[in-house]
């Protein structure tokens, strides 16, 4: 990126009853640390290199004025419900313990994984783990502690918004098939009638949720926080591919919204309230089809005595549920002789030529006993787009290729520099805990992100250091080699990318 230098009130009081009770007396609340609202947009599927003067002039300028992150990470795996989680929990998988788009839960159902994008899904683990849908605390609970309130309202899936704010915890939830508290839902409705018909590129259910924000939600829930989630450009990339024309579209229409949105903050006289942060979940690489994992299985698989399968797998992560290392070392094996399988993580990386999940801050009681990434490649595409994964589809993510790692934050508002860049590394779970201390709210010690310090207009002391480093394991013969790149800054880790190598 180059550089230069009216709100509806309706039935208000009683909507914030049932969001959880009339804000909280201003005597009452913490009088330290600034006051001022965050409001943080997450564009999905987003890449680095789309934020353009020509493709992204709205987006684009908001980063002239404010901070533009240039090393920001997607946590991985590198897929949307892992993020929304680690949004939330201001933490990585190994303390929230979501570990995937799909995930595996034998008390729900043994022979298969579940579907985290599906809210009745995350509803039956929630039920089956007495409550426990996230291991960690949220911001969400962190800011009702404090009297205030978080609002999240998504075009997304019906999953990745409520692991946003789970507990609703005071705020509420604006989604496109459903609202809590259901009071909310209504309101929306009669304000804006039902959520247009979904069609590719969805721009008419983006314009619908942003006007959920200012026209419902904004006055109703009163947020400290607002997460607003927008479906492209991931949804038409998924299906045509990085850079055809129509996701092309699609990225437009996302930059419009946040300029529409921009617009009628300033015409109600209330932009100068919020810094504004703009993220992805992950980025996105051109797929060139992947591993028959099925095939690859079948000489392992067997069934348990109670007619469950021994080995389940699904979004790239493999559960020996017997735990024999035996197993677990043939089927690691055989993953090392498929030429579209890169990196491969084992829980403590004891098996010959693996990393430990760890390395990934993955290692969380949940977590597969194998997990892989598809082989990735610098390429480009048709389009002139670099970074392709050996994965079925068009495009998508989910690799530890740096294409899907890196992605975007971009942020400006009155707590934060004007027209900075900040090289140092910052991942999607160091967002909560920057939120609560920009608000003067302590964190729960399960928030393991990075305060990024280094954006506020107060900041003072010593920049911080990046240090780098790489890890490698292979097996005895030196057939396959796995490499992991990452970077450490203040103790905090960050991995930057892995990749194998084969002889």
């Amino acid at each position: 990126m180059t550089r230069s230098r009216g709100a509806w009130a309706g039935s208000a009081l009683a909507l914030l009853v049932a969001c959880g009770g009339a804000p909280a007396d201003p005597g009452t609340e913490p009088r330290e640390g600034p006051r001022n609202r965050h409001l943080l947009v997450v564009i999905d599927g987003l890449r680095p290199d789309y934020v353009t003067p020509a493709q992204m002039p709205n987006l684009h300028a908001l980063g002239e004025r404010g901070v533009v992150f240039t090393d920001h990470h997607s946590v991985v795996p590198t897929v949307t419900r892992v993020n929304a989680a680690s949004i939330s929990a201001g933490a990585y998988p190994e303390t929230h313990g979501l570990m995937g788009n799909a995930v595996f839960f034998p008390n729900v159902d043994p022979a298969g994984f579940l579907n985290t994008a599906d809210r009745s899904d995350l509803l039956r683990i929630e039920q089956a783990e007495a409550g426990r849908l996230l291991t960690a605390p949220t911001l969400g609970e962190r800011l009702q502690e404090a009297g205030r309130r978080m609002l999240v309202v998504s075009a997304g899936s019906a999953g990745s918004s409520f692991l946003l704010n789970h507990r609703v915890a005071g705020g509420g939830i604006i989604h496109h098939e459903y609202a809590l508290p259901e009071a909310l839902g209504h309101a929306v409705r009669e304000r804006l009638g039902p959520p247009p018909a979904g069609a590719i590129p969805r721009h008419e259910l983006n314009r619908y949720i942003v006007d959920s924000f200012l026209e419902v939600g904004l006055d109703h829930v009163d947020p400290a926080v607002t997460v607003i989630w927008l479906t492209e450009p991931d949804t038409t990339a998924h299906s045509l591919g990085i850079g055809h024309p129509t996701s092309m579209e699609a990225i437009r229409g996302v930059d419009e919204e946040l300029a529409r949105l921009e617009r009628r903050l300033r015409a109600a006289g209330r932009l100068d309230e919020f810094n504004i942060w703009v993220t992805s979940d992950h980025g996105f690489s051109t797929h060139t089809g992947g591993v028959d994992i099925q095939a690859l299985l079948a000489p392992f698989a067997a069934r348990r005595p109670d007619g469950s399968p021994r080995i389940v797998t699904g979004g790239g992560a493999i559960y020996v549920r017997d735990g024999d290392p035996a197993t677990i070392a043939h089927v690691v094996e055989a993953l090392q002789a498929a030429a579209r399988v890169g990196a491969i993580f084992t829980r403590d990386g004891s098996a010959p030529g693996t990393l430990p999940l760890d390395l990934a801050r993955l290692d969380h009681p949940r977590a597969a006993d194998i997990l892989y990434s598809p082989a990735w490649t610098d390429a480009a595409n048709e389009h002139g787009y670099r970074g392709t994964s050996a994965s079925g589809g068009a495009a998508g993510h989910g690799s530890t290729s740096p294409y899907d790692i890196h992605n975007v934050l971009i942020a400006a508002g009155p707590d934060l520099r004007s027209g900075i860049t900040v090289e140092l590394p910052s991942s999607n779970a160091d967002l909560a805990p920057t939120f609560l201390a920009l608000l003067g709210l302590e964190a729960p010690e399960t928030m393991t992100g990075r305060v990024l310090t280094e954006a506020w207009t107060d900041r003072s002391g010593a920049p911080a250091e990046r240090r780098s480093d790489e890890v490698t394991a292979e097996t005895s013969d030196g057939r396959y080699r796995v490499i992991a790149h990452r970077s450490v800054v203040a103790g905090h880790r960050y991995l930057d990318a892995a990749t194998a190598e084969r002889r």
